[in-house]
């Protein structure tokens, strides 16, 4: 690959979520619809440069990240394939090596980190990769068996019994908002990501000993948090030693919000054969998206905040559920809602024009996608 200008941050032009990696999703989407040339996305990725492929490496940057990519670009065809074999081999030597370290944690007791363990740059994501890339493959196994363990209940600083994903660090900077850690609700960096991933794999046939009552874990964990009244029935994004954070300034988005956990949770139902779970999960959703007021608190029209990974989400959740009339009758609705939105400023996949674009694409009921885009953000 071509060495991008020396003023190019490298993580950048290797992050899916900020870079051209990201952006390049767009225009492979175009691509396999017919719509452009492969030439326009080539381009993007022969700007990465020598690829990330340390402990900072993860499904969004680095070599992961490529592989990625590379494989939406490929799809059936033989399209990369000598490039797609080396990725797949350093993948599966960093999984191990992440493995490693996150068993040896355990072992002695630690609380676990985003970083180790969720959507974006822990062993959920690289699980993400591998289910797509190497659904046969060791490493994939031995990631569920770990996020297996991840459930399983841990003793605090006070004896306490806390959740086995309990971080000791707050949810973003601010230290106070979170005091003595917590344990985390939200799809991106909570263990909803963790319960997608075992429901997608169970789905796909992969199965390690343990993998329901992990499932059952986290299942539970959601039951006794979720609040409900007149509007709903909802999660907060997360819990902390001074209890659950509000829900009612929780934005109804793809990473943290409603929309995000019910999407897990059906999942999850449709995994294990539970349909009332299932019909949970989806009126959920929809209460979600009869509260106006609620919807008003999305001001962009990005995929992790914003009204796009609202679209994408509801999408999902519509080709897998018991009626998908209501939800296919709220995409017809949104485009104002979208169109409302103040335009991204940057090209970016997670909060920029590629994601809302590729969101956008899809908003119409029965949509079809040229390729499973999503499947980074667990919804697929």
């Amino acid at each position: 690959m071509t060495t991008a200008p020396p003023h190019t941050n490298p993580a950048t032009r290797q992050s899916l979520a900020h870079g051209p990696l990201g952006t390049a999703l767009l225009d492979i989407e175009r691509a396999h619809a017919g719509l452009i040339p492969f030439e326009a996305a080539h381009r993007k990725l022969a700007l990465a440069g020598p690829l990330i492929d340390g402990d900072d490496a993860n499904l969004f940057l680095g070599a992961p990240a490529m592989a990625y990519v590379l494989h939406m670009a490929a799809a059936d065809s033989n399209r990369y394939a000598g490039a797609l074999h080396t990725l797949d081999d350093v993948v599966a030597a960093h999984t191990r090596t992440r493995l490693a370290a996150a068993h040896a944690r355990i072992d002695k007791g630690r609380h676990t980190a985003f970083a180790e363990y969720d959507l974006f740059r822990g062993l959920t994501g690289i699980g993400a990769l591998l289910l797509r890339r190497q659904p046969d493959a060791q490493e994939l196994r031995r990631v569920l068996e770990y996020l297996v363990r991840l459930t399983e209940p841990m003793h605090g600083a006070d004896s306490e019994l806390l959740p086995g994903w309990w971080v000791g660090h707050a949810p973003a900077n601010n230290q106070a908002a979170t005091p003595g850690g917590h344990a985390n609700a939200g799809l991106a960096h909570g263990i909803t990501g963790p319960l997608a991933l075992l429901a997608l794999a169970k789905r796909h046939g992969v199965v390690v000993d343990g993998h329901e009552l992990g499932m059952y874990r986290i299942l539970r964990w959601l039951d006794d948090i979720r609040q409900s009244d007149h509007h709903g029935t909802r999660w907060p994004r997360w819990v902390s030693k001074t209890g659950p954070a509000p829900t009612h300034s929780t934005a109804p988005s793809w990473c943290y919000g409603t929309p995000g956990i019910a999407r897990a949770q059906q999942l999850a139902a449709l995994a294990l054969g539970d349909d009332d779970r299932k019909r949970a999960a989806e009126r959920a959703l929809l209460n979600c998206l009869a509260d106006s007021r609620h919807l008003d608190s999305l001001t962009s029209r990005g995929l992790c905040h914003g009204v796009g990974g609202l679209i994408r989400t509801v999408q999902r959740v519509a080709q897998d559920a018991e009626t998908a009339g209501p939800f296919n009758d709220w995409l017809l609705s949104t485009t104002a809602r979208f169109l409302a939105a103040p335009a991204p400023e940057q090209p970016d996949f997670l909060e920029g024009t590629a994601g809302a674009t590729l969101a956008f694409m899809a908003a119409e009921p029965n949509a079809v996608s040229a390729t499973d885009w999503d499947a980074c953000l667990l919804l697929i």
